[in-house]
């Protein structure tokens, strides 16, 4: 049977192992007196300019490891795809050799089109965006060079539950406008009563 003192032990285990892996996705961004600019899990010193910073959380669901949620952070990844598109699956496919996390926004309607011309000024696809810096077209040796000198590893470090998330619209369509209480509606509709004439005139 297993004694108090090795209970005590495992719980204490399990607590500091669900500590790290939530920590994984809050960093803090800060700035030095010389105006260097880093990334870390641990909070800086007092007399820096401190930033929060949360990953997105399509980027959550696998808790990344430490070395790569800073550079996602730090410059995350994204995709402008189309369907029917075979480059732009070829770039898919290459983001996920190399296990870089990274959001996809689609680009199918007239909406999404817009979109795209506002980010990028045409709509030749793929487009890979890492932070602010846009790749058009799909060059397998131009996205792992600029994606190596952006901070990413060469090689997957993604564990193994990692699930990317469902690619989104480029324009998602508005919400659905909230229906009108049915009381109100029911008043508008209803043809209020006249006052009855009183008698007096002026």
């Amino acid at each position: 049977m297993m004694t108090f003192n090795k209970k005590i032990l495992i719980c204490s285990l399990l607590s500091s192992i669900f500590m790290a892996t939530a920590a994984q996705a809050q960093l803090y961004k800060s700035v030095g007196p010389d105006g260097k600019v880093t990334y870390s899990d641990q909070p800086p010193a007092a007399n820096q300019k401190v930033e929060k910073k949360k990953l997105p959380d399509t980027l959550e669901g696998g808790n990344l490891p430490q070395e790569l949620a800073i550079v996602v952070a730090k410059n995350p990844v994204t995709l402008y795809s189309a369907n029917g598109c075979s480059p732009c699956n070829d770039g898919r496919n290459l983001l996920k050799s190399l296990g870089i996390p990274f959001n996809e926004k689609t680009v199918n309607t007239a909406a999404d089109q817009e979109k795209m011309k506002q980010v990028s000024g045409d709509l030749q696809m793929p487009l890979l965006v890492i932070s602010n810096v846009k790749f058009r077209g799909y060059s397998m040796d131009e996205w792992k060079d600029a994606l190596s000198k952006a901070g990413y590893p060469a090689t997957s470090k993604l564990p193994k539950d990692y699930r990317y998330a469902a690619a989104e619209p480029a324009a998602p369509p508005p919400p659905p406008a909230a229906p009108k209480a049915p009381d109100a509606a029911r008043q508008a509709a209803t043809p209020q009563p006249k006052k009855p004439d009183d008698g007096f005139k002026f």
